[in-house]
């Protein structure tokens, strides 16, 4: 037990030390925090010059409630509960293989350190990211699960920010189920990850923008906004009550899956889902939404 407790407080303390290094440190390209605020500023200042939808306010509805999401979900979250969480089901899973005499290095597939560096980056992509376009797919089917997710979709306007507004336990359930299937391939290198995630936050950032792009033929393979407002549209699909276009970064798992869906120009549907008018407004309530509902 005071091996977990030791856990829980060094990486309370470590990332605290990261945290602050993020925010007085310039000077490095991997720098997340500087990393997110210029992708975020890119991404606006094309919603300004590109917009698709032309009267859609600069300061859309809940514009700064994103704001506050994004870096609460992106650096905070990490800072109260995450890294901590994180860190010691970690231990906790290699306590468990080692009962029964294996270690992760047991389980490994391969170690991508032995390929060409693009090749294991590529492998980490779209390991990745199928992994997270079904647990997508789960944040829609399960009611519990859904409840969580509902903050995300209470988006009634698309704007970059609200790319990184959803409720906390979100990325609990994301991390947790790409824990194994990441170790198991194993060997990635922390800053050559950071490549992936940049690009990941700026793809993700644009599916949510106000602008009207799709990329042309490579709508298949990125997610796009004029696809990403249909996943986000209050009327669902006829043929599925869970929704459709569940990518992530990618967008060719739902066309080889079925669950793509765009059938017209989606500019001025109505986003959201039934019944969001009785979504709480505030944060915190937010937050609590899906433990009020059971007790409900």
């Amino acid at each position: 037990m005071d091996k977990y407790i030791n856990i829980i407080q060094d990486s309370y303390s470590g990332y605290w030390r990261y945290l602050k290094y993020e925010l007085i440190s310039i000077n490095h390209w991997d720098n997340y925090f500087y990393g997110l605020i210029t992708i975020s500023l890119v991404v606006w200042s094309l919603e300004i010059a590109f917009p698709w939808r032309k009267n859609q306010s600069i300061f859309r509805k809940d514009f700064w409630q994103d704001i506050f999401y994004m870096f609460f979900n992106f650096f905070i979250l990490n800072l109260i509960v995450l890294i901590a969480l994180s860190n010691t089901a970690s231990e906790l899973f290699n306590d468990v293989l080692s009962v029964f005499g294996l270690s992760l290095e047991n389980l490994q597939l391969f170690n991508v350190n032995q390929l060409p560096k693009a090749v294991g980056l590529f492998i980490f992509f779209i390991v990745s990211d199928f992994i997270q376009w079904n647990t997508h797919r789960l944040l829609h089917r399960f009611p519990l699960l859904w409840d969580f997710h509902k903050v995300h979709h209470s988006i009634k306007e698309m704007g970059f920010a609200g790319h990184l507004r959803y409720h906390w336990m979100e990325p609990v359930l994301y991390k947790s189920l790409l824990y194994l299937p990441i170790a198991i391939i194993g060997g990635f290198n922390v800053q050559d990850v950071v490549l992936v995630h940049f690009f990941s936050i700026a793809v993700g950032h644009l599916n949510h923008a106000n602008l009207g792009w799709n990329y042309g033929p490579f709508k298949y393979i990125l997610n796009n906004p004029k696809m990403h407002i249909w996943h986000h549209a209050k009327e669902l699909p006829p043929n599925s009550i869970y929704g459709s276009n569940y990518g992530i970064t990618l967008s060719i798992w739902d066309y080889l899956f079925k669950t793509d869906y765009i059938p017209h120009n989606g500019r001025d549907i109505e986003l959201g889902f039934e019944e969001d008018e009785k979504f709480p407004k505030h944060f915190i309530d937010q937050e609590l939404y899906p433990l009020k509902r059971k007790q409900d």
